[in-house]
């Protein structure tokens, strides 16, 4: 996968992520609706084929599009 297929807010919201941060931290932290961290959260792993978040961001990881 290309790592440009993924949105510069979906690389945020999992960087957010990653770093232990609740959907509702990064909703408060990127001023947005818990909702729309949700939606990006499902759209990537939509594009990555993932079942959960959790194997979204090992994916992630792996193709160093985010990093600890």
């Amino acid at each position: 996968m290309d790592k440009s297929i993924l949105t510069k807010r979906e690389k945020e919201v999992f960087t957010l992520l990653v770093n232990g941060n609740t959907t509702k931290e990064i909703a408060e932290a990127l001023k947005i609706s818990e909702k729309t961290v949700r939606n990006h959260i499902s759209n990537t792993m939509q594009k990555l084929g993932v079942k959960g978040r959790s194997q979204a961001v090992v994916e992630l990881l792996r193709m160093k599009i985010i990093t600890l």
